[in-house]
């Protein structure tokens, strides 16, 4: 038995060949026509770039100064905050040290007083008492019809004029 003759039909390479070109005729300019759109793109943003370029950096260098400012306000705050804990502090230790100074005066004037007592000095009080009692007593003595007394200094002076007189 013969074998029946099939049609010539173009061979499904040759197709497969025929339709892969034209496949990549289109993805071909498909790419071509993305590059077109991205340099056009690329073009625009530049002159948009130049146009608005001064409105970009006058924006920035306002945010800019505004944050400055902000930034101002925030130091001047922490540094018056540290100023009065500082002053506080000082205000405190100026305080303790002056009662220090108080105490440490008050035991000086004790010891001194003290020493003084022990080598027979009188203190300020048993002197302005013995001066009352002088003067009193020099009241009851014109009272009487005596002459007034000399005043405690003076006669003080004499009888130290007089022991050095007897000394020489």
């Amino acid at each position: 038995m013969a074998k029946p003759k099939l049609k010539n039909r173009p061979s499904s390479t040759a197709n497969a060949a025929a339709g892969a070109a034209g496949d990549a005729r289109r993805i071909g300019k498909t790419v071509m026509d993305s590059a077109q759109q991205i340099w056009l793109a690329g073009l625009g943003a530049f002159a948009k770039a130049q146009s608005e370029g001064s409105k970009l950096f006058e924006s920035l260098v306002k945010e800019g100064s505004a944050l400055d400012a902000k930034t101002r306000k925030f130091t001047e705050a922490k540094v018056d905050e540290a100023r009065g804990n500082i002053e506080q502090t000082l205000g405190q230790v100026r305080e303790r040290s002056q009662e220090t100074w108080d105490k440490l005066e008050k035991v000086f004037e004790d010891r001194v007083s003290r020493a003084l007592g022990r080598l027979g000095i009188p203190s300020h009080d048993e002197l302005s008492t013995l001066t009352r009692r002088v003067e009193e007593l020099s009241r009851e003595v014109r009272k009487l019809g005596g002459k007034p007394a000399a005043p405690a200094k003076k006669a003080a002076a004499k009888k130290a004029t007089t022991k050095k007189r007897a000394a020489q």
